[in-house]
């Protein structure tokens, strides 16, 4: 955004929706500050990070972003996120269902991104590969995820199904967006969605 002065082809309301997945799952930053500086620190970079995208767009970059083409209705990703966190947390404390509604809002939060850049049918290359890294990051969340139940007692002892599931939807949102990116923009052609 900075270097182009412009946040036009970023959803606003993705933006919001993975501040909103840093709060509620970092929320144990006021308790659990000391446990570690790492986790701490990269905890708070990621909250100030994503509320700082988001000044950004309010504020300096305003007149760049449209909001007749972020029109995704975040209410019922909200909602679902809500209700499944209430039926499948962890543990029925006020963190464990936060921490489980940032799970499964984190599945869906590129939802308004993706319909954003469905209706435009076109994305400038820096937010092509802002989604690609997005949906990599998730991905490579799997084969961890299989390594660590079978290497890690404690992963085996403690496991929980919901973050594979949505990490599993999350990552299937992803595969039509990461097909058209390998044989567009991996090929040196521009992002542009089939008609």
């Amino acid at each position: 955004m900075k270097s182009s002065s412009s946040c036009s082809g970023l959803s606003f309301k993705s933006q919001v929706l993975y501040l909103l997945v840093f709060v509620t799952r970092y929320l144990d930053l006021f308790w659990t500050f000391t446990d570690s500086f790492y986790l701490t620190t990269f905890k708070l970079l990621f909250i100030g990070s994503s509320g700082y995208i988001i000044y950004l767009m309010l504020n300096d970059y305003k007149p760049t972003h449209d909001p007749n083409l972020d029109t995704f209705k975040v209410q019922y990703l909200l909602g679902i996120s809500a209700l499944l966190a209430l039926l499948f947390p962890h543990d029925y404390r006020l963190s464990e269902i936060l921490w489980t509604f940032s799970i499964w809002l984190e599945s869906v939060a590129i939802l308004p991104q993706l319909f954003m850049l469905q209706r435009t049918g076109e994305a400038d290359t820096i937010t092509t590969h802002y989604l690609f890294a997005l949906g990599l990051y998730r991905a490579l969340y799997i084969p961890n995820w299989i390594f660590r139940y079978f290497t890690e007692t404690h992963f085996q002892k403690s496991f929980q199904p919901v973050p594979i599931i949505a990490g599993i939807v999350q990552t299937l949102l992803y595969s039509d967006f990461f097909y058209i990116y390998y044989n567009k923009v991996l090929k040196g052609k521009k992002f542009s969605l089939p008609v």
